[in-house]
């Protein structure tokens, strides 16, 4: 699993003294991001093949409120790598407390279509892959 640390911005507290809800989403888009870095799908590879992970689908469950100055620990996991699909799960903590989770479908892309991901590429998130999580696939209910 992948790790990405960050800490509460003032500006990201709203008007009840939390963490607002957009700002869950930016961070797990930046745990994204550090595990595209780890696993070969970094800067330089999308320079130089026009290519990158584009998030098709995502649900987000807000389990507990964070507020300020917390210190957001984001695990990532790989729950399946196909041909073309990456489906990734994030969970965040505060003090070791789950306190949201993000479950995403990716597709690689190049240029402005869906295209297989590199076999090397693949089998670098392959080794981040982890078992289902019980809440993952949930439908909103």
């Amino acid at each position: 699993m992948a790790e990405y640390r960050a800490l509460v911005r003032p500006e990201w507290i709203d008007y009840n003294g939390h963490l607002s809800e957009p700002y869950y989403v930016l961070v797990f888009g930046e745990a994204t991001t550090a595990l595209m870095d780890r696993t070969g799908l970094g800067p330089d590879y999308r320079e130089r093949h026009d290519a990158s992970l584009y998030t098709v689908e995502a649900h987000v469950r807000y389990l507990r409120e964070v507020g300020p100055d917390a210190e957001l620990v984001v695990t990532t996991a790989v729950l399946s790598v196909g041909a073309k699909k990456v489906r990734l799960c994030h969970e965040m903590h505060v003090d070791g407390v789950l306190v949201a989770t993000e479950e995403l479908l990716c597709l690689h892309v190049i240029g402005r279509r869906a295209a297989p991901l590199p076999d090397a590429i693949a089998e670098q998130l392959a080794t981040h892959v982890s078992p289902l999580p019980d809440y993952a696939g949930r439908a909103i209910t």
